[in-house]
């Protein structure tokens, strides 16, 4: 991959090509936007811009033909990219992350509204053979809300499922920056993100509730969840590398996480709720290299 960062700031050619060949290919546009990112956080978005704009014209055509998803992540990694160029802050990154998942729900809400009407319907269905012994108990009227719940939450997760794509994007760009021009560093900013306790129990109490002030809210719980994942896998890498851990941990942390999402995604929430109010990391002795990174250092 290093290889490929490499080729991407080469020139302004090859960066042309890289970003503009991977937004025309199916199912790499967070290729692109990695890419795009790269060059963001490198140069600024004025000497970056003449590259972004050949990306976006594939995107665009993308969009055209009914796929909105391309130009979507683009622009979202490359806004949250100039935030994290501007302000060094991978929690403001994150909390700005859930703005863009929302923009990304009214998009494909209005672009996928039919089909996601049709999965909705299966789904009322077949939640009494879902939750069977469970969802006769309920009555009538918190069988309708549950009903109603699902599409807004359909629409969030679809959403949420973008703005983790977009994170990612940004991540893989930022440990491109890193590889080149400050080895090592990624990894030290990586681990020491930690999200402000004000800050993850708010997330937490707006996925709790938001559904209560309004149906359409329901689609936030999923949003809200992302940015403490993040900080929760934050978490768990700062003390596996603080406790002089083997890398088997992590391994095991992800290959855990595509196995059983529906438990270990919402531990690692607990635990970034938790680390914000008790910081499991400052708790342990510092390794005597760690310091900070910002990127380049």
């Amino acid at each position: 991959m290093r290889a490929l960062a490499d080729f991407i700031m080469r020139g302004r050619m090859q960066a042309t090509l890289v970003v503009a060949a991977a937004a025309a290919l199916p199912m790499l546009f967070w290729l692109s936007a990695a890419a795009g990112s790269l060059v963001l956080l490198r140069r600024g978005l004025s000497d970056a811009l003449g590259i972004l704009v050949w990306a976006m014209l594939p995107a665009l055509v993308w969009w055209y033909f009914g796929e909105p998803r391309t130009l979507l992540v683009l622009l979202g990694t490359l806004g949250l990219a100039l935030v994290l160029r501007t302000s060094t802050s991978w929690p403001r990154v994150l909390m700005l992350s859930i703005g863009l998942g929302v923009i990304y729900s009214l998009v494909l809400g209005s672009q996928f509204g039919e089909l996601i009407a049709a999965t909705v319907s299966e789904l009322q269905a077949l939640l009494p053979k879902m939750l069977e012994g469970v969802y006769e108990q309920l009555t009538a009227a918190e069988q309708a809300k549950l009903d109603s719940l699902l599409a807004p939450v359909m629409v969030g997760l679809m959403a949420a499922v973008l703005q983790i794509v977009s994170l990612l994007a940004l991540l893989l760009g930022r440990y491109w920056q890193a590889q080149l021009y400050n080895p090592g560093g990624f990894g030290r900013e990586f681990r020491a993100l930690r999200l402000p306790a004000p800050m993850a129990i708010g997330l937490l109490l707006v996925m709790l509730v938001a559904p209560n002030f309004g149906v359409e809210l329901a689609m936030l719980m999923p949003l809200c969840s992302v940015p403490l994942v993040f900080a929760g896998m934050a978490l768990l890498h700062g003390l596996v590398t603080k406790g002089k851990l083997a890398r088997f941990w992590l391994v095991g942390l992800y290959v855990s996480l595509l196995l059983f999402m529906q438990l270990v995604y919402p531990l690692l929430v607990v635990l970034a709720v938790v680390d914000s109010l008790i910081d499991f990391r400052g708790r342990l002795v510092s390794d005597s290299g760690a310091g900070p990174a910002n990127g380049e250092g």
